[in-house]
C-alpha cells in the first residue's frame, strides 16, 4: 500500500471506520475518470492534428466541433438500415426483369428511333469534388425528370454518407434487387456496391480537373472544416501550407482527405499513396476498366459534346448554366512555383489526371477536331440564348443579391463566395419551367424531388449560426 493510500486508510479508519473502503474506491474511480477524460482530449487533439500546447479556446472549439459532428453522425446512422443488413444480400443485383420494367417507363423518348440509336437512360455519374460536377448533376436531374427516370437518392442528406465508402443501404428506401436508371450524388466510389443498383448496360461517367486548380478550390472551400489548417498563420494559408505540407498534415486527422489527393480519395483509393507507389497506376488502370467516359472540367464544353455523343443525346439535353461558380475575388492566383508544389504534393491525382487527359484527347481525335469545334460553337450559341432568356442582368450575382431563396446556392463555412442567379420575371410559360430548372441549385432540386434533407438542413443551420466566422 502506497503512502497516500496509507494516509487515507488512517484518516478514514479514525473518522469513519465503516466507510473507509467505499470512500477509497470512490476516490480511485474519480482519479480514473479524470485520467480517461484527459486521454479523450489528447485523442481528439491528435485526430485534429493540434499540438497539446495550443490555446485553450481553440481546444474548446475543437471539442465543440467534435461533439456536434458526432451527434449529427449518430442521428444520421439511426435513420439508416444497419450496414450489416446489406452484407446479407451481397449477391443481389438489379435483375434483367426489373431492368426491362425500367425501360418500359422511358420508351416514349425513342419510339421513332432504332434501338441502337435510342438515348442512353441508365447512367452512373461519379460526382467528384470541385470539378464542375454540380453543373453535370443539374443536366442529369433535368434529363431524368423530363423522361421519368428513376434516381437512386440519398436519405437525409445530399450525399451517400460521404466520406464512408458507398453501400446500397445508403440509398433511400433501398431493397435488395431494386433497380435504378441514374446514380449521381456525391459518394466515395465503391464499384461492387454501385453495380448492384444499375442495369448491365449502364454507362459509367465521371469528371476530373487539373489537380492544381482543384486543390486551390478545395482548400478555399473546405479549409474552415479542416482543423489541420486552423493553426496556419498569415493571410495566405494556401501558400503557407504548401511551403511545408508535411508539417501541417496528418493522415489520421479529421477531414484531412481534403488536403491530399482528393480525387484518389473520392474514387475509393488510399489518398496517402506516393506517386511512385506501384498501387497508384494499378488503381488508375482499374478505373479505366470501370468508366466508359471521363470528362475534363478544364475542357468542359468539349466534355459535354463527348457526353452527348456517348449517350446519344441531343443538344437540348446538355444546355447548361454554370452552377456553384465562385466569385473571382475569392480565387487565389497560382504562380508556376505554387502549381508545381501542388502537383508534387498531389502526385497520385496528377498521375490520374494525366492518364485520363491523354485518353480524353484521343477521343476528341476520333470524334474529329473540326466537328468538335463546330459543336462547341453551337453549344455556346444555344447557352447564350438561354442565358439571355432566363437570367436577370445577364449573369450570375453574389449571394447577397439573389432575390429568391430557391436560387440561393450552398455556401462554404464562414463566407458567401458562391454565385447564383436571379430569374427574369417576363418569360413565356414553356421556357419559364426550363429556366427554373437550369437555375436551381442541387439542394433545392433534391427537395423538389422529395428527398429528405434534414441532416443537410441541420448542418446548414449550424454552419451559419454557430461556425460562421
Amino acid at each position: 500500500m502506497t503512502n497516500s493510500y496509507w494516509t487515507i486508510f488512517k484518516k478514514q479508519k479514525k473518522d469513519q471506520p465503516c466507510c473507509w473502503v467505499e470512500n477509497l474506491r470512490l476516490e480511485q474511480q474519480e482519479a480514473h475518470q479524470e485520467k480517461s477524460g484527459k486521454q479523450v482530449c489528447i485523442w481528439i487533439l491528435k485526430m485534429f492534428g493540434i499540438k497539446r500546447n495550443k490555446d485553450t479556446s481553440v481546444i474548446r472549439g475543437l471539442i465543440l466541433w467534435f461533439l456536434v459532428t458526432n451527434i449529427m453522425l449518430v442521428l444520421y446512422s439511426l435513420t439508416n438500415p444497419l450496414q450489416m443488413k446489406n452484407r446479407v444480400f451481397q449477391e443481389n443485383r438489379c435483375p434483367p426483369s426489373m431492368a426491362g420494367l425500367l425501360q418500359k417507363n422511358v420508351t416514349q423518348i425513342a419510339e421513332s428511333q432504332p434501338a441502337e440509336a435510342s438515348p442512353a437512360v441508365n447512367i452512373m455519374f461519379m460526382k467528384t469534388h470541385k470539378t464542375a460536377s454540380s453543373t453535370i448533376l443539374n443536366i442529369l436531374f433535368r434529363f431524368g425528370e423530363k423522361h421519368n427516370l428513376k434516381f437512386a437518392f440519398p436519405d437525409g442528406s445530399n450525399d451517400f454518407f460521404y466520406p464512408s465508402p458507398f453501400l446500397c443501404s445508403h440509398v433511400k428506401d433501398y431493397k435488395p434487387g431494386d433497380c435504378f436508371n441514374i446514380v449521381c450524388n456525391h459518394m466515395r466510389f465503391n464499384h461492387q456496391e454501385v453495380a448492384k443498383l444499375l442495369p448491365p448496360d449502364a454507362v459509367y461517367v465521371t469528371i476530373l480537373r487539373n489537380p492544381a486548380d482543384l486543390f486551390e478550390s478545395s482548400f478555399h472551400y473546405y479549409h474552415r472544416t479542416i482543423p489541420l489548417t486552423w493553426r496556419i498563420n498569415g493571410e495566405n494559408k494556401l501558400e503557407r501550407f504548401l511551403s511545408d505540407p508535411q508539417n501541417f498534415y496528418s493522415p489520421e486527422a479529421y477531414n484531412s482527405f481534403y488536403l491530399k489527393n482528393l480525387l484518389f480519395f473520392d474514387f475509393g483509393f488510399d489518398n496517402n499513396l506516393e506517386a511512385n507507389d506501384s498501387r497508384v497506376m494499378t488503381n488508375i488502370h482499374n478505373l479505366s476498366k470501370r468508366f466508359d467516359l471521363v470528362l475534363m472540367a478544364d475542357y468542359f464544353e468539349e466534355s459535354l459534346i463527348l457526353l452527348k455523343d456517348k449517350l446519344r443525346w441531343t443538344m437540348d439535353d446538355i444546355l447548361y448554366l454554370k452552377v456553384n461558380a465562385r466569385k473571382n475575388s475569392s480565387v487565389s492566383r497560382l504562380s508556376p512555383e505554387l502549381r508545381a508544389k501542388i502537383l508534387e504534393w498531389n502526385g497520385a491525382d496528377w498521375k490520374l489526371y494525366q492518364h485520363f487527359h491523354d485518353i480524353f484527347w484521343a477521343k476528341i481525335e476520333v470524334y474529329g477536331r473540326e466537328k468538335m469545334k463546330q459543336e462547341v460553337n453551337e453549344l455556346r450559341r444555344r447557352n447564350a440564348e438561354m442565358k439571355a432568356i432566363c437570367v436577370e442582368g445577364g449573369d450570375a450575382v453574389e449571394a447577397k443579391n439573389i432575390k429568391e431563396r430557391r436560387f440561393q446556392p450552398w455556401q462554404p463555412v464562414g463566407e458567401s463566395s458562391i454565385l447564383g442567379y436571379n430569374m427574369k420575371k417576363e418569360i413565356e410559360p414553356k421556357l419559364r419551367i426550363i429556366c427554373e430548372k437550369m437555375l436551381t441549385p442541387e439542394i433545392q432540386y433534391l427537395s423538389d424531388f422529395g428527398v429528405s434533407l434534414w441532416l443537410t438542413s441541420l448542418w446548414g443551420w449550424l454552419k451559419d449560426a454557430v461556425f460562421t466566422l
